[in-house]
């Protein structure tokens, strides 16, 4: 990631329908080879954000720039290096793959039939098979496959891997760590925690339009603590592991204790030792979790 060279930047974008606020006041700058998780709930206002971001509508107030071009001024030019897979996609349905990818190629001057055969036999896709017999996790690695067939400069996706089996996604993951590698850039929406903590470098936090936090994936891992899960012999007494420091959210299903610790495990171990243990688990939190754990104790993200 070159954090010197800002490829994607938005300065107080604003989008109104009337008396609702879909986005509100977004500012925010994504880099030169980094790939960039945009998270929200559905109706936060991701997809607004793409669709300005591409020129489909037209903000309320702000501006946005992507390689240095004004996103409405310099939008026909802008689109020969932008990748975009929509949230909703719509293909045409009498086409096959290679009928669809040539068609859309030739608007752009011809495409690398080398190429879109690498790309479809990694994503398992039969690209002689027609839109309208294709599931949906089918048209996704078509969409897939449109949005990567020139090499873009940018990749814009909203929900990528929507509908894709996990070895599909793996591959996705695998092609997108590729991209960044060449120096090119992804934005990509997403309500996936999980996806987005094994291939971003930065994400975006939206709710309710409003931007909430920025942060590096690597600074919200840095929230330590850990769930374990004591199962013993004749079972054990939770109020002795509550009275522990660090120790919280203790539950008790069975010979099993279930608790969350913050800090050193050595008081833990030392209780534990006073049982016959007969299992013990230890789970990362998720990146919901640390996401609760990192801004519920008042503290605010921003750019990073």
């Amino acid at each position: 990631m070159n954090t010197d060279k800002v490829v994607i930047h938005i300065d107080g974008l604003t989008k109104h329908y009337g008396n609702v606020q879909a986005l509100n006041d977004l500012s925010l700058d994504v880099y030169q080879g980094e790939i960039f998780g945009y998270l929200g709930p559905n109706g936060a206002g991701k997809t607004t954000t793409i669709r300005l971001l591409l020129d489909l509508i037209r903000p309320t107030a702000g501006h946005a720039t992507i390689l240095g071009m004004d996103v409405q001024r310099d939008s026909v030019a802008l689109h020969r290096h932008i990748g975009n897979l929509p949230g909703e996609l719509g293909l045409w349905e009498q086409m096959t793959g290679w009928e669809l990818v040539r068609y859309l190629g030739e608007l752009r001057g011809g495409i690398d039939e080398k190429y879109v055969s690498e790309l479809a036999e990694r994503l398992d896709m039969d690209m002689n098979r027609r839109v309208r017999d294709c599931s949906s996790g089918m048209k996704r690695k078509i969409g897939l496959i449109q949005a990567l067939m020139h090499k873009p400069q940018v990749l814009i996706l909203d929900e990528p891997t929507n509908g894709l089996d996990p070895l599909v996604q793996q591959t996705f993951y695998q092609l997108m760590r590729e991209v960044t590698a060449e120096g090119r850039t992804v934005f990509l929406s997403s309500h996936n925690l999980r996806e987005v903590e094994m291939i971003c470098d930065r994400v975006g936090i939206l709710n309710k339009g409003r931007l909430q936090a920025v942060e590096r994936i690597s600074a919200l891992k840095q929230v330590r603590f850990r769930w374990m899960t004591l199962k013993v012999a004749n079972g054990a007494d939770p109020s002795a592991f509550e009275r522990l420091e660090g120790v919280s959210d203790v539950s008790r299903e069975n010979d099993s204790i279930r608790f969350r610790v913050t800090g050193e495990l050595d008081p833990v171990i030392k209780l534990a030792a006073q049982y016959h243990v007969i299992d013990l688990t230890y789970e990362e939190p998720s990146l919901e979790e640390i996401f609760l754990e990192y801004y519920g104790e008042g503290k605010k993200g921003g750019q990073a």
